[in-house]
């Protein structure tokens, strides 16, 4: 089993950055170049997540307010991976700056492991700096 892991900051009180984030068919929102629709917003709900000619569809297993973290795995698309769970926890750093967290479990699938944890984490890195684009105070 492989492991995703990128840390990084966002610019913003982490109230804002976990509205956004909590929202797990807004994805289009904070995240440019993205269509995403979603069937619901509760635990169970699936995205399709349409970028260029790619479809992505993401069910949410996991919603902790108190924790202010979800989870979500890939039920279908062009990732090369199976078994794929990803986790994503902020934290309050004070001074309107948050934490996020996001890690994923996977088993790649037509790619060596190394580029297939560097794909996941140039996915997460790009997540954070588009929150930071849209949230950045």
């Amino acid at each position: 089993m492989a492991e995703a892991r990128v840390e990084g900051e966002v610019a913003a009180a982490v109230s804002a950055v976990w509205e956004m984030l909590r929202d797990f068919g807004g994805l289009a929102r904070w995240n440019s170049g993205m269509e995403c629709s979603c069937d619901g917003s509760d635990v169970g709900a699936v995205r399709e997540i349409k970028m260029g000619g790619a479809v992505i569809k993401e069910r949410l297993e996991a919603l902790d307010d108190t924790a202010r973290s979800f989870s979500y795995s890939i039920v279908e698309g062009p990732i090369p991976v199976t078994g794929y769970l990803a986790t994503v926890k902020l934290d309050d750093l004070g001074n309107g700056r948050t934490k996020v967290l996001w890690t994923s479990r996977f088993e790649p699938q037509g790619m060596p492991e190394a580029d297939t944890v560097k794909l996941m984490e140039s996915i997460y890195n790009g997540g954070i700096k588009s929150l930071n684009r849209t949230l950045a105070t």
